[in-house]
């Protein structure tokens, strides 16, 4: 028979586990009489661990939420993924702090067979580029809006960088999802005033108190919150993920050359030095960009809009170069570097802005 400090862990590993179990079933899993399980119950509950009794044939036990965090245990593929978890959140503009602080705590307290692994998959996470001066949303209010969220009351914030240049017209709206779009954090809802769906910027919005009315949720379109604010960000109704514009073209480069540039399109290899590309945008001007930004010759194989987009492009390119006006003191523009021979990549997302 497992000593009892022993058996104690491995009671509250089971409880963890599986939500309910009845009294027959955790004797017959830790080689013991129902009594003991008993007794191990209230031994753990002393501890702090709020374990909830239910009626049943033979009675039954769930661990509940508890007012206070009591010791928490787990094995060591939980432990090495709550670390290396942590690490990686050891970024986030908003929990940052946080995150580096229960990494040093969980890692104080693990064994030394666990830390060992842990420093060897030390990671070292990094933020996209152009968030390094982004603004962050406080814990407080990602709360706020969560607890809107859960109670499906409808929420009434200010909207914007500075809450007194609003006009005191809050916006009204019926919060869904909480979400994550690289790097930032969005309030998906349905504004009531404008009667369409809407990803806010949570570190915008200021909420009011109290909260509105309850309200019945909309079913998302298409069903899929992850698909819907994928197709809105690339400027399509959200019905759909693929980007609005999408054209293929025949590159004069290598394939190597091209691919890291375009993290959302298809190379295709054409021997050593050509490629085919399959790119989208949210409009065809910016797809003819896009694909311009790559120093080589292009061929279009379509389709017939973003051939026209490219003479477009063209027209207004050779206007811009025939400008003569004094720009730096004198008639001519002055001398720049050669771009590189793979331009940077194309805009990665577009957030579609419709009006009323």
């Amino acid at each position: 028979m497992q000593k009892t400090s022993s058996r104690l862990l491995a009671l509250l590993s089971l409880l963890q586990a599986r939500r309910d179990w009845s009294g027959d079933d955790l004797a017959a899993r830790l080689d013991v009489t129902p009594r003991t399980v008993r007794r191990d119950i209230d031994r753990l509950r002393e501890l702090g661990y709020p374990i909830l009794t239910f009626k049943g044939p033979a009675g039954g036990y769930r661990l509940d939420a508890g007012s206070h965090l009591p010791p928490l245990l787990f094995d060591d593929d939980q432990a090495v993924a709550l670390a290396l978890a942590l690490q990686a959140a050891a970024t986030s503009t908003t929990i940052g702090d946080d995150a580096r602080r229960a990494l040093a705590t969980v890692r104080q307290v693990m064994p030394p067979r666990l830390r060992n692994r842990i420093d060897l998959l030390r990671v070292t996470a990094v933020r996209p580029p152009g968030n390094d001066n982004a603004a962050a949303p406080s814990s407080q209010t990602l709360v706020e809006l969560s607890n809107a969220i859960h109670t499906r009351a409808e929420l009434r914030f200010d909207y914007g960088h500075d809450p007194a240049a609003t006009g005191g017209n809050p916006r009204r709206t019926q919060p869904h999802h909480l979400i994550t779009w690289r790097g930032h954090w969005y309030l998906l809802a349905w504004d009531l005033d404008r009667e369409d769906w809407r990803a806010f910027r949570a570190e915008r919005i200021h909420p009011r108190t109290p909260t509105g009315p309850p309200f019945t949720p909309r079913d998302i379109p298409g069903g899929d919150v992850s698909a819907f604010i994928t197709g809105r960000f690339r400027g399509n109704e959200g019905t759909r993920t693929d980007w609005p514009c999408q054209g293929e073209v025949i590159l004069g480069l290598p394939a190597t050359a091209v691919a890291p540039f375009v993290p959302d399109g298809i190379v295709e290899a054409l021997g050593t030095d050509r490629c085919r590309l399959l790119l989208g945008s949210w409009s065809w001007t910016g797809l003819a960009a896009a694909v311009g930004r790559f120093d080589t010759d292009i061929e279009v194989v379509g389709p017939r809009d973003l051939k026209d987009a490219c003479a477009q492009l063209a027209t207004r390119y050779a206007d811009a170069a025939r400008d003569t006006s004094p720009r730096h003191g004198s008639g001519a523009l002055p001398d720049s570097p050669a771009p590189p021979r793979a331009g940077p990549p194309p805009p990665e997302g577009h957030v579609a802005r419709r009006r009323r």
